[in-house]
């Protein structure tokens, strides 16, 4: 193991949950690696969501002893976003029988897809990976909750359309993209909805190097003008394409992207990046039971390393939703298992089972901080509704109703493009059990 690596590991394990170590590989213990990445260009993004899921589950630990009388164990390795560092954090931690895995990088998703079903270690791509693998049925150890970047897609231009995407037809639509397996996945829809609604589609491609030097690309936006620019960014490029905009005079009411802006990346624009909307489908802010409980509990014991002031932002409420859906994923397989030390097997099936209410957010302690998901059998990602939050200058406002996926045109290329993966890399037909009844 690399030295890197196994500084992260040990750093993650001494971090997380102050367990004995050894404790990962324990009867009474439920491991869970976190793959995150604190350093590099996308640590802007990745920091956040890293404390919020570490510090949801270690808030879980010093509360409630676990889940179910279980501790937790867990273990965060560094993969700085890259897949092959990603692979080797997968490698390091599959000896220590991980109930579920987090690559948190659409290409590292893409590269454990085909190991899920042989090591029996599901994968939580929340919100990213690949859209089609909410298909169950061809994918039933991959779980995309709650909307696939295809369904976002859909949202954005219902939303820009006044309501419906036929709204664009005659239109110029731009999309400013991360050029890797992240922005690349919404390409087959978009060119496939620019063909049939009968709007110009205008790519423009961000390359990791040029992050933080996108000035060309805006040259080509203020020269093509388009009524509508759509971004799917990460990490440094963010905060840039935002103060690109501010600095070309671009109209940020024609300016939304997918759901990974977080505070700082809109606020380091200042004054002119008022306006500026993206898609979310949970709260912001802190003035949640459960976020006071890892205030006390967690950050104020010193047993994280958040900022107080990151509490309620964009990405640390996102990171906490994903640790919901862990914890929530294991209950359940306790529940339907009937064991306690439930293993990566068990958890599958607790991830087709997942079923936050607003009765069940309540009893979480966090009411009204997101809408209904529910997985099945068949659908491992809910394809629930979005709403488009908008930037006053200090915080998001919410700017819409909720805003369902166009089911109608979006489910059709799913299952298009679950059966031609299936068909490409000769992929076995599901035989995992289903409980869904």
């Amino acid at each position: 193991m690399k030295r890197s690596l196994l500084k992260s590991l040990v750093g993650g394990i001494a971090l997380g949950l102050a367990l004995p170590a050894g404790a990962a590989l324990a009867d009474d213990s439920i491991y869970v690696p976190l793959f995150t990445y604190r350093t590099g260009p996308f640590a802007g993004s990745g920091t956040p969501i890293a404390d919020g899921m570490h510090d949801y589950l270690a808030m879980l630990n010093a509360r409630d002893g676990g889940i179910g009388g279980v501790k937790l164990v867990v273990d965060e390795c560094e993969t700085g976003y890259d897949t092959k560092k990603g692979l080797e954090c997968y490698d390091s931690v599959k000896p220590k029988n991980p109930v579920l895995v987090n690559p948190w990088s659409t290409g590292i998703t893409l590269s454990l897809i085909p190991k899920a079903a042989v090591d029996k270690i599901p994968i939580l791509s929340m919100a990213y990976g690949l859209s089609a693998s909410a298909k169950g049925d061809v994918f039933p150890w991959v779980f995309n909750p709650p909307a696939t970047y295809w369904d976002g897609l859909s949202e954005i231009l219902k939303s820009a359309g006044g309501g419906s995407i036929e709204g664009l037809k005659g239109k110029t639509v731009g999309y400013l993209y991360f050029d890797a397996g992240f922005g690349k996945e919404p390409i087959p829809l978009f060119q496939t909805l620019a063909k049939e609604i009968g709007f110009s589609l205008k790519l423009y491609p961000v390359a990791a190097a040029d992050m933080q030097n996108q000035s060309s690309k805006w040259l080509d936006i203020r020269r093509d003008k388009p009524d509508l620019l759509v971004m799917y960014g990460w990490g440094a490029m963010n905060p840039t394409a935002i103060k690109e905009a501010v600095k070309a005079e671009f109209p940020m009411d024609k300016f939304i992207s997918i759901w990974w802006p977080n505070d700082a990346d809109v606020a380091a624009a200042g004054d002119g990046a008022k306006g500026f909307r993206e898609l979310n489908w949970h709260a912001t802010g802190a003035n949640f039971p459960a976020l006071a409980d890892i205030q006390k509990l967690v950050i104020g014991t010193g047993q994280s390393q958040t900022p107080k002031d990151e509490v309620g932002s964009v990405l640390y409420n996102r990171g906490v939703y994903n640790s919901v859906l862990i914890a929530e994923a294991i209950a359940r397989a306790q529940a339907i298992t009937g064991k306690k030390a439930v293993t990566g097997e068990d958890v599958r099936r607790g991830l087709e089972n997942l079923d936050l209410d607003a009765a069940r957010f309540k009893a979480l302690g966090l009411e009204n901080f997101a809408g209904p998901l529910k997985t099945t059998c068949l659908d491992h990602n809910s394809h629930s509704a979005t709403f488009v939050q908008q930037w006053d200058g200090a915080k998001w406002v919410k700017a819409s109703d909720p805003i369902g996926p166009d089911t109608a045109r979006v489910r059709p290329l799913l299952d298009e493009a679950a059966a031609n993966y299936a068909q490409k890399n000769a992929w076995p037909v599901r035989s995992e059990v289903c409980d869904n009844k």
